[in-house]
């Protein structure tokens, strides 16, 4: 082959540290994120305003190893003075950011900086693995959105789709057969061209009922937690889900069916009684979302503090929605300054697995409220993202 060659003897592998320490930064941001999930997903700036704040996690700074000289011992030869056995202490370092005494400490600390990281970042990790439980095939699947993957490469198609390396590679076999290993002169022959094929996917339908208290009881706290939950949940099934369908409740003496920016902006006041939402939800049920055809998941938040009078007719609702839905949720806030009778001592009298309860004590249990309404069967494998 006729041709100029140059040959280095440069570490090439230098040229990738930066791509590695990348890597590594990427990684120690995604650790961080899922150590922190409880707290980042309870911020009030991201459910305030609607998703659109970036957030910023304390990072640990990645440091390189190196050698460090020791100022508090002598000269070093590089070797021990001998008298030393197995397992013997040969010197402490202090301990990070404390002094010698009970005071103000003098020895520096371990640096850390805030990463930004987006809410798609967040998102990859929280929802990796919630899903909706007890899914199941229903008399109406709904086509989803097509998927196109190529897998497949012939001689003719269009330019668009022109793949360039195998036709690069084909021209170079036809040259070197000539007697011309080399790329040049590039006939219709050589041409290749990925072909994409429609994968057609079909989802069973569901639909999510979105109830909540906005009763005079629920203060800015417990309307604070109730919107965080349904603000991460509504992300979780549109991320997840295209043909899930969302319906908002909004009640206190009386529930009426609400927008979606109502749902989450507007504050009512009054009384509570919860099987209002709950006799909403059975009717809408029933008029638009047969059984049959819909897999069927009320939510519903409140503080617990119901009209006594209504417990009895709220625990009949409830158990009316037993027998057409997949989960009924309830999540009752716990308010850590004063406690009266709840609805969830009532609701204990129902033995149900599609029934399942929790107590929320502070904003950072959201996300235990998340996964334990949306967790996967334990065995059951996470989608490959």
């Amino acid at each position: 082959m006729n041709g100029e060659y140059t040959l280095s003897r440069e570490d090439w592998s230098l040229h990738r540290k930066g791509y590695l320490d990348q890597q590594r930064h990427q990684e120690k941001v995604r650790e961080a994120i899922r150590k922190n999930l409880p707290q980042i997903i309870s911020e009030e700036s991201i459910i305030m305003d609607k998703g659109k704040k970036v957030v910023r996690v304390p990072i640990r700074s990645l440091a390189e190893y190196h050698f460090r000289f020791n100022m508090n011992q002598g000269r070093h030869a590089g070797q021990g003075s001998g008298g030393t056995r197995k397992g013997s202490i040969i010197g402490r370092e202090p301990a990070e950011g404390t002094g010698k005494g009970p005071g103000a400490g003098d020895q520096p600390g371990v640096d850390y900086y805030e990463a930004e990281v987006t809410l798609d970042d967040i998102q990859a990790i929280l929802f990796r693995d919630l899903e909706l439980p007890n899914l199941q095939e229903k008399k109406k699947p709904l086509l989803a959105s097509p998927t196109y993957e190529f897998r497949d490469v012939r001689r003719k198609g269009l330019i668009g789709n022109l793949d360039k390396k195998r036709t690069l590679l084909e021209n170079l076999k036809h040259n070197a057969m000539k007697g011309r290993p080399a790329i040049g002169g590039i006939t219709p022959e050589d041409l290749r061209f990925k072909t994409w094929e429609e994968r057609v996917r079909y989802e069973t339908s569901a639909v999510v009922l979105a109830m909540m208290d906005t009763s005079g009881s629920m203060g800015t706290y417990e309307k604070y937690i109730a919107r965080s939950f349904f603000f991460w949940m509504v992300r979780f099934l549109r991320s997840k889900y295209q043909q899930v369908e969302i319906v908002f409740i909004a009640h206190h003496t009386q529930a009426r069916e609400v927008t979606e920016e109502e749902f989450f902006a507007k504050g009512e006041s009054g009384g509570t009684r919860c099987s209002s939402a709950y006799q909403l939800a059975l009717e809408i049920i029933a008029k638009r979302y047969p059984p049959a055809d819909y897999n069927i998941y009320p939510f519903h938040f409140t503080d617990g503090d119901n009209l006594p009078s209504d417990n009895e007719t709220c625990l009949e609702a409830v158990q009316a929605l037993l027998s057409q839905v997949n989960l009924l949720g309830y999540g009752e806030i716990v308010n850590p300054y004063y406690r009266t009778s709840t609805l969830m001592n009532v609701l204990k009298r129902i033995k149900d697995e599609r029934l399942v309860t929790v107590s929320v004590k502070d904003k950072s249990e959201v996300y235990q409220a998340l996964r334990q309404f949306f967790s996967r069967p334990q065995g059951k494998s996470p989608p490959n993202n």
